[in-house]
């Protein structure tokens, strides 16, 4: 029997795309492409733009994506991700410097040397190069950049030690959140709704801002939930918890907003300016949406010890051989 003529690869010489590098995406070209040793898939040859030809390196397919507007928008997620959990490190840094330790459930310390995955700029990557540095990483722009809706959001020092504490459950101890949450983004959201509503006078337009920006918390982490809020290693989980949702059989929880909680709603809270700068709100609409997030985070910071687990779990072995096949 004739071997099986192998697929044209998904990507092409020459063209333009993004690659992970860790849990980065960078901006690329590809160069060469070569039949994956094992018969399946594509092996491509990649240039990181900005960097010298040395930093070329054979990826498998798994790590490039299309460059669209979609994957830009996650690598403008991460990138954001990224800088929150570098400055919940030097938060940490500088609170141990002046001897306030912080008590951690799960006993996390971001001075020890655990697990060999970093999502960091000057970690090593496996091949013994480490991943360009986050503050040269830039992709292209439109002209309308600049003119694109801003908004800073403040996140307290607390908090973002908790995301750091968060990454490196996750990507360096394989550990995942329990799901279903006991405290899901419903509650927590239904609770902020409860706390705040009798400060607003009733049918007010403040009330009416209010209503609405819970209800886009509640909408933005359904919708990003699975495309930009999830490390690698958590996503066999995710597509466990999807099938359920699929299937109807627990009619409690249905969707994200009934599965997931604060750990993930924090990393929707540090990836809202990118999100929030891809709409076409106006400045004034941005200002007021800026001043009833502060408003949450701040909430929702004061509240971290009864919303955020206290230990995450250790899946099994079975669970981590399908995670690092993803």
């Amino acid at each position: 029997m004739a071997p099986q003529k192998q697929r044209e690869p998904p990507f092409q010489k020459d063209e333009r795309v993004l690659c992970f590098h860790m849990e980065m995406l960078y901006e690329a070209k590809i160069l060469d492409i070569t039949p994956a040793e094992n018969g399946e898939g594509w092996q491509y040859k990649i240039h990181y733009k900005g960097w010298k030809s040395s930093w070329d390196d054979w990826v498998p397919q798994d790590r490039i994506r299309k460059f669209d507007d979609e994957n830009k928008a996650l690598a403008n997620q991460l990138l954001a991700q990224f800088k929150a959990l570098q400055s919940g490190k030097a938060a940490k840094q500088s609170a141990k410097k002046g001897g306030a330790a912080r008590a951690v459930a799960n006993g996390s310390d971001m001075s020890s040397a655990r697990g060999s995955e970093e999502r960091t700029a000057g970690s090593a990557a496996a091949t013994g190069r480490g991943p360009r540095r986050a503050r040269d990483y830039e992709l292209e722009q439109e002209d309308t950049f600049h003119n694109r809706p801003s908004i800073r959001l403040t996140i307290p020092d607390h908090l973002k030690a908790l995301l750091v504490d968060d990454w490196e459950n996750v990507t360096k101890n394989n550990q995942l959140v329990p799901l279903p949450h006991p405290h899901p983004v419903d509650e927590i959201l239904s609770d902020y709704l409860a706390y705040e509503r009798p400060h607003r006078k009733e049918g007010s337009a403040s009330q009416d801002i209010l209503d609405e920006t819970v209800a886009g918390l509640r909408e933005y982490f359904d919708k990003c939930l699975g495309r930009i809020l999830l490390y690698r290693f958590e996503r066999n989980q995710y597509h466990d918890m999807h099938k359920l949702w699929m299937q109807g059989d627990d009619g409690k929880h249905k969707n994200a907003i009934d599965t997931y909680g604060a750990e993930h709603l924090a990393r929707l809270l540090v990836s809202l300016p990118e999100l929030i700068a891809q709409t076409n709100m106006d400045q004034q609409s941005v200002n007021r949406l800026r001043d009833e997030l502060t408003r949450f985070t701040a909430w929702f910071s004061r509240n971290v010890a009864k919303y955020f687990v206290s230990q995450y779990e250790t899946p099994g072995t079975e669970y981590n051989e399908q995670a690092r096949s993803v």
